[in-house]
């Protein structure tokens, strides 16, 4: 079972940093540093963090659809009966 979590967690942290990447390609950099989100990002994000996933676009479901199926490859190759 250690080694499912193991394989979970790091995937788990693979899609954090893909999206982390994903979101600061967005933001325009601030001479300090910062980031700055655009506000179509945020409009977007806002209305998708506030929208149930049956309430979703097909293409917004088809996304979360491949992130699940990456997640269940993972637990389909182990054995967690162990």
């Amino acid at each position: 079972m250690e080694e499912i979590i193991e394989k979970l967690a790091n995937y788990e942290h693979d899609r954090w940093s893909r999206w982390q990447k994903h979101l600061f390609s967005k933001c325009l950099k601030n001479e300090d540093g910062s980031m700055t989100i655009p506000k179509e990002f945020v409009d977007r994000w806002n209305r998708q963090i506030n929208t149930s996933y049956f309430d979703l676009s097909n293409e917004e479901q088809e996304s979360d659809k491949k992130e699940a199926i990456k997640i269940l490859k993972i637990i389909k190759k182990e054995d967690i009966n162990e």
